[in-house]
């Protein structure tokens, strides 16, 4: 065997999907075979690829063992001469593998070998090329230093600034992401170190293949699309800690007396202005947000107050009683209306900023037109300090993405604005795809993938003429008739403002990602689930609330109609404490949009009773829930399942 490709699995099933295409494409003049070790994903990865590759050797973890210990795994039952770790959101061109043996070949003292990568935008990754980890390249990088003198051979010698990325180098450490090894090397210096959990094993065996005299090289004559947002979160706490922990396992091993003692120092000040950066930023971005946003639009009611009674309406005096109670009450009334409307989504997006604002200030003022006049105050007030409110939050949104706290989701213009590199039969089964998939996109024409081809609106030859006249926003490639290495060196040629999608023939997802530290899109026929939908969940979260508040206030009358009362009753805490929901899944099925455990089914009958339907039959059914969720469906079922809410 020549080639044994090792692949460690963690829920990105339909990023591993596009890889799977591409390595089997790598390999197709090769005697090569591929190994994937899933690590207990949770969104049914195995059931979802197996059937698909069938030639493919698939491990199943019973749980997350670590990126190292997959991969030694993998290795185990690993057979080629060399042997390949890959990430599985990665994609390879066609002649990637032989490129990277005919280099071995022509260098005796190749122990390892890394690629050029790319991410999802088509801009270089600096962890293609990197040097051990020292005291003072690690306070260069702690401090910045790397980033405001990246070709610098000492401030940015973490990733080897200096060295161009174009040509080939030996340098210290291979990205985890695409180590390509000598099965004989491996077998004299060891495999991955377990003790790493993720992040440092690759350091780690890095130096180890050092230090057995062999040498590691930078290749970069094939480059491959790294999306690496997809196994990287760098703003959790979680990421942090593994990361520096990982740091402090490669010193204690490596290193010893005061360079350790130094080198730890910084390992762990870099942990603590880290976590609390990271804190800071999780705090703001998960529960601080809205009472940041609260100071905000109070603040803009007082200085409009005050603007209005100063120069506008000099003679108008305010009940300072009144002031105190509307104002606040006002600014709780406008925040759960702009969460309602989406504000407080995974991802900022101005358009819900907007959108959400708007509605919140239009019914501010209607409820305020409802009240009794002595408890009017100004209309005025009100209109103009919610403006000013926008002008506040929009302003404090700008600094929270500008500082990396919130992240910006990627805006779709209404009406779509895609354009689809492909053949007409591949062109016809992605639109079909996206359609599938519930996306409201509206595909502005195909761009053919060769110039004989004259009945698409353009082709990639004219691709920068082309963005000039059609105002497209993302472009979808589709490999088959165009090879993945066309692909992948066509991307960094996009103009500014294109994004890329990806989509492999025979697969039935598309991938793709912005950066390198955010996390990837996917889209499959998965996507057209309405209760995945914020909007939607938001409501069944409302429905619930107000369910259970209402049961609660009239809990005497449930005691002669309900069912089980004193079940009922403590249901009702469960679900306002956000434990259990009023309608759930009839079954367990992993694969659809996450429920918490319900009090009565989607099927209309009560949860851990026997079902005279087939297991089968009530999956259907929960997909079917699942995909064309209406929250008026809940409320139904809720009062025709009234009397057994006690389940």
């Amino acid at each position: 065997m020549q080639l044994s490709v090792i692949i460690v699995n963690y829920n990105v099933k339909h990023f591993l999907e596009q890889c799977l295409c591409s390595v089997q494409k790598a390999i197709e003049h090769m005697q090569a075979e591929i190994i994937v070790v899933d690590n207990n994903s949770t969104d049914n990865s195995l059931s979802y690829l197996q059937p698909k590759f069938p030639a493919v050797k698939f491990i199943a973890n019973k749980e997350n063992t670590g990126f190292a210990k997959g991969c030694n795994q993998g290795l185990a039952i690993a057979t080629g001469a060399y042997v390949l770790f890959l990430n599985p959101d990665t994609v390879v061109p066609e002649d990637c593998f032989q490129k990277c043996i005919s280099f071995f070949e022509l260098q005796p003292l190749a122990g390892a070998v890394g690629v050029k990568m790319l991410d999802g935008s088509g801009k270089f990754l600096k962890e293609s090329k990197r040097a051990f980890p020292s005291p003072f390249t690690s306070l260069y990088k702690l401090f910045g230093l790397s980033k405001l003198f990246p070709r610098s051979k000492s401030f940015s010698r973490y990733h080897l600034g200096h060295l161009d990325e174009n040509q080939i180098n030996e340098i210290d450490v291979l990205a985890g992401a695409f180590m390509m090894i000598k099965k004989e090397v491996l077998d004299k210096v060891g495999s991955f170190d377990e003790t790493f959990f993720m992040y440092g094993e690759d350091v780690d065996l890095s130096y180890r293949i050092q230090k057995a005299g062999y040498k590691n090289f930078y290749f970069p004559e094939t480059q491959i699309l790294h999306f690496k947002g997809e196994s990287t979160r760098k703003g959790s706490m979680n990421y942090v800690r593994m990361f520096y922990n990982a740091m402090r396992l490669f010193v204690r091993k490596h290193y010893t007396g005061t360079r350790a003692g130094f080198f730890n120092f910084l390992i762990y000040t870099a942990i603590w202005i880290r976590a609390g950066l990271s804190a800071i930023g999780h705090f703001i971005s998960r529960i601080g947000l809205p009472l940041l946003d609260a100071a905000l639009i109070l603040l803009s009611f007082l200085i409009m107050k005050w603007v209005w009674g100063t120069w506008i309406r000099p003679e108008t005096e305010f009940e300072e009683r009144l002031v105190r109670i509307a104002f606040p009450a006002y600014t709780l009334f406008f925040l759960l209306t702009a969460y309602y409307a989406g504000l407080y989504d995974r991802w900022y997006k101005r358009k819900e900023l907007i959108n959400s604002m708007l509605v919140a200030t239009i019914i501010l003022l209607a409820g305020y037109a409802l009240l009794p006049e002595h408890l009017r105050f100004s209309r005025g007030i009100l209109l103009f300090g919610s403006m000013l409110a926008f002008v506040f939050i929009s302003l404090f949104r700008w600094i929270l993405i500008s500082t990396g706290v919130l992240q910006r989701q990627k805006e779709k213009e209404e009406g779509g604005t895609t354009m689809i590199a492909a053949t007409a039969a591949e062109y016809g089964v992605v639109t079909e795809l996206i359609k599938q998939a519930g996306l409201k996109e509206k595909i502005l024409g195909r761009i053919a993938v060769t110039d004989d081809d004259k009945n698409a609106t353009g082709s990639l030859s004219n691709l920068i003429s082309l963005s000039g006249s059609i105002p497209f926003k993302e472009l979808i490639f589709c490999q088959g008739k165009m090879s993945f290495s066309t692909i992948i060196n066509t991307l960094p040629q996009l103009p500014v403002g294109i994004t890329a999608m990806f989509h492999a023939s025979g697969s039935q997802s598309i991938v793709g990602s912005d950066s390198k530290d955010s996390s990837g899109e996917s889209v499959s026929n998965e996507n057209g689930f309405n209760l995945s939908s914020p909007y939607n969940q938001r409501l069944k979260r409302l429905i619930d609330i107000v369910v259970s508040i209402a049961g609660l206030l009239t809990f005497p009358l449930h005691l002669f109609i309900v069912k089980k009362p004193i079940s009922f009753f403590s249901n009702c805490f469960s679900v306002l404490a956000a434990s259990k929901t009023w309608v759930g899944y009839a079954t367990d099925e992993k694969h659809l949009p996450q429920l918490r455990p319900g009090i009565v089914g989607c099927n209309g009958t009560k949860l851990l009773t026997p079902s005279s339907f087939p297991v089968e039959s009530l999956k259907m059914v929960d997909y079917w829930y699942a995909r064309d969720y209406e929250p008026s469906g809940d409320i139904k079922i809720i009062w025709k399942m009234y009397r057994h809410l006690g389940g």
